[in-house]
């Protein structure tokens, strides 16, 4: 288990390569989403502005009736349906580079934590990788991404059209309250971008893993499992704060983390002794969780537990150990979040308390 500099410095590097694409993926979904809002805000707003400046006060069924703003809507409707399958392109174009990059990096990733010169890892173990594994990646992942977004753009538009029909009264500026109407709707709209993003990073890191774990399986015979390993920084929840640094077998999926976790999947190379290596191990570099925590600040641990944890941990009440709960979800796999204070009832899905 000798995760070396190395080791970290590699494994560094392969997760700013994976930002670098879900970095890409975000830029472009969101101009995507702007340029769409832009081409049919001008027309809403004057589809209201019309039916505002017509009556002391604009009912429901007034705005309904609008010929103008029901042909705004058509034109919003066919955006996010347009939206909503471009956003899918988009994400599984990226996926055989995810996937190769992923899995082209474990063999370096794994030699980085025996002796130099051991030669126990092929470089080219990447290549040898059964084809048909590597499409079962990408048919799932494609699956996912599909099933996940194709409710997306009618649940939108009902969304936005419940917004747009809302309390609707005519102000002393017609003009004004038409253009806090679209700033409503706008926000609206947007909630499908959130979701868009949402998906796209949370289904590339998820097909990033599975093929970390294609890769890792090649190496069954150097290999004792992974590790979990998270960024122990501010931005870190408690859940992964929790789960950093446990082990787990190599048939395992994960990390399990929630959506858009940033976690790492390290191989841990058996000991050096199992190998026939005649060499003393150096101890493993990968952080401890607990001592990195202990080292923040108070104002830092209160910023990644939160009031309420916070306190129950100060008193002893919250080890970190049980910061971590396995959640289910429908239409998407377990995830490990973060657990509620003692005390407190978590409200949504089911939760097990159960290790990773």
């Amino acid at each position: 288990m000798a995760a070396t500099a190395q080791t970290l410095r590699l494994q560094t590097q392969l997760n700013a390569q994976l930002a670098l694409i879900t970095d890409a993926q975000t830029r472009d979904l969101v101009a995507a989403w702007v340029d769409a809002w832009d081409e049919v805000a001008p027309d809403l707003t004057a589809a209201l502005v019309e039916q505002l400046v017509a009556g002391q006060r604009l009912t429901r069924t007034q705005l309904l009736r609008s010929l103008r703003l029901r042909n705004a809507l058509t034109v919003i409707r066919d955006q996010l349906q347009t939206l909503a399958g471009a956003a899918g392109v988009r994400i599984i174009d990226d996926l055989q580079e995810i996937i190769d990059t992923a899995g082209g990096a474990q063999a370096s990733i794994i030699d980085s934590q025996l002796p130099a010169g051991s030669r126990l890892i092929p470089a080219d173990s990447w290549t040898r990788v059964d084809a048909d594994q590597l499409a079962a990646i990408v048919r799932r992942t494609t699956e996912q991404i599909t099933s996940t977004l194709r409710p997306m753009p009618a649940e939108q538009y009902q969304i936005l059209r419940r917004e747009l029909i809302r309390g609707v009264a005519a102000g002393a500026n017609p003009r004004a309250t038409a253009a806090r109407i679209v700033a409503r709707a706008e926000g609206r709209f947007n909630g499908g971008l959130t979701r868009a993003l949402t998906i796209a990073r949370t289904e590339t890191l998820d097909a990033h893993r599975a093929a970390t774990q294609l890769a890792q399986a090649q190496h069954t015979d150097v290999l004792a499992g992974w590790q979990w390993v998270s960024a122990l920084d501010t931005r870190t929840c408690p859940s992964c704060w929790a789960q950093h640094g446990t082990i787990h077998d190599l048939t395992s999926p994960g990390p399990l983390d929630h959506q858009q976790g940033r976690c790492a999947r390290v191989p841990v190379v058996k000991p050096w002794s199992d190998l026939g290596l005649d060499i003393e191990e150096p101890p493993s570099l990968v952080p401890d969780a607990e001592t990195r925590f202990l080292s923040l600040t108070a104002d830092e641990q209160r910023a990644i537990l939160g009031p309420t944890r916070y306190q129950a941990w100060a008193a002893g009440n919250f080890p970190r150990d049980a910061w971590s709960v396995r959640r289910s979800t429908p239409g998407w796999r377990d995830s490990y979040g973060v657990a509620p204070a003692p005390g407190r009832r978590h409200s949504g899905g089911r939760v097990s308390r159960t290790a990773a």
